[in-house]
């Protein structure tokens, strides 16, 4: 792997690690204020900074068979994970029923459809000037918003909305990322985390769900003026910060460099250790500040663990599809399910 290579890799770990953390400290933003404006901060960049470099990285989709391959890549892995997860939420809620919709994803499985459609629409929006293309786009996802049925119905909301900083991420080259390594650049990248910080802090008006790209306007609670106005400044303000971000990102090769690789993995199997943390006792432990640093090293450890080849090698069959493999670690999944399901359903 080239050197030049590193800088991706560092950043694709550095950026699961602020997934694991931010779905940590979800459960915590209504308690805490400091808690709730880190958050904020954290979802003005990490699946932002996500989406643009996965764009930088579609570079090739014109190649023969590419939207195959990318639909064995993504559509393929969502619908087992669909089913894992719904499998998964029966048991843990203890639903009165299974139901698997793969038409409303779960939770943060909506990356994997988005990011399908996002390579397809390629297609289209690159026949054009990239000053005119991406100006559309910014268009359909201000007005995208007045749309009340698109929401999370096949992550429809999320793919126009965060399609621009997918598009831009296309279009932009290497040396675009090398000219933020300057270092005064980076002292500039602290400032703004800083100051960013502080204003969500200071001026909490700001609700995170506007960060998420997730609801139409009519469940935000403002007129369409503002809400055009509004989901225009968080486009800018995230700009800033995945600029600031990658300024930060070290370049040379570290320990976990090349775990950066297996961020998908990361991305697919942290759900249930997440929605684990929130239904047990355990959380109540996390009080003070002290306890949420904690939390932060939790989230690299456990970042560090689904990233491991013991684990990767485990999910490997079910992410990349291995048929007879695949097959097998469902059915096992499903036994235990309904081993520990009647388990808990005959002590009530």
């Amino acid at each position: 792997m080239k050197q030049r290579e590193f800088y991706f890799d560092n950043a694709k770990f550095i950026l699961i690690v602020f997934v694991v953390f931010g779905h940590l400290l979800r459960t915590f933003i209504e308690e805490n204020e400091i808690i709730y404006s880190l958050y904020k901060v954290i979802y003005t960049f990490h699946m932002p900074a996500f989406i643009l470099v996965s764009g930088f990285f579609a570079k090739g989709f014109r190649k023969k068979g590419y939207v195959i391959k990318i639909a064995k890549k993504l559509i393929l892995p969502y619908l087992v994970f669909q089913t894992i997860y719904s499998l998964f939420y029966y048991f843990l809620y203890q639903e009165p029923e299974l139901t698997i919709n793969p038409l409303d994803p779960h939770w943060s499985l909506w990356f994997l459809i988005s990011l399908f459609f996002w390579n397809v629409m390629l297609y289209g929006f690159t026949r054009f000037h990239w000053m005119y293309s991406l100006s559309i786009t910014i268009i359909i996802a201000l007005l995208i918003g007045f749309a009340d049925s698109v929401s999370n119905y096949l992550s429809l909301s999320r793919t126009f909305v965060f399609f621009p900083l997918f598009l831009l991420g296309y279009y932009l080259k290497k040396e675009h990322f090398y000219l933020l390594l300057q270092g005064k650049l980076k002292l500039t990248a602290c400032i703004v985390f800083f100051i960013v910080f502080t204003g969500f802090y200071l001026f909490p008006e700001l609700e995170y769900e506007w960060l998420l790209g997730s609801k139409p306007y009519s469940e935000l609670g403002v007129d369409s003026i503002t809400a055009m106005f509004i989901r225009l400044c968080v486009y800018l303000l995230s700009m800033i910060m995945v600029a600031s971000f990658f300024a930060l990102v070290p370049t040379k090769r570290y320990f976990f460099t090349n775990l950066g690789r297996n961020s998908l993995y990361v991305y697919l199997l942290h759900g249930f250790f997440i929605r684990l943390f929130r239904v047990s006792d355990v959380k109540d432990y996390f009080t003070d500040g002290e306890s949420f640093l904690l939390l932060a090293g939790i989230s690299i450890i456990l970042t560090f663990l689904l990233s491991s080849k013991t684990i990767t090698s485990f999910a490997q069959p079910l992410i990349e599809l291995k048929t007879s493999k695949t097959k097998e670690l469902l059915k096992e999944f499903w036994w235990i399910i309904k081993f520990y399901r009647n388990k808990i359903l005959n002590h009530h």
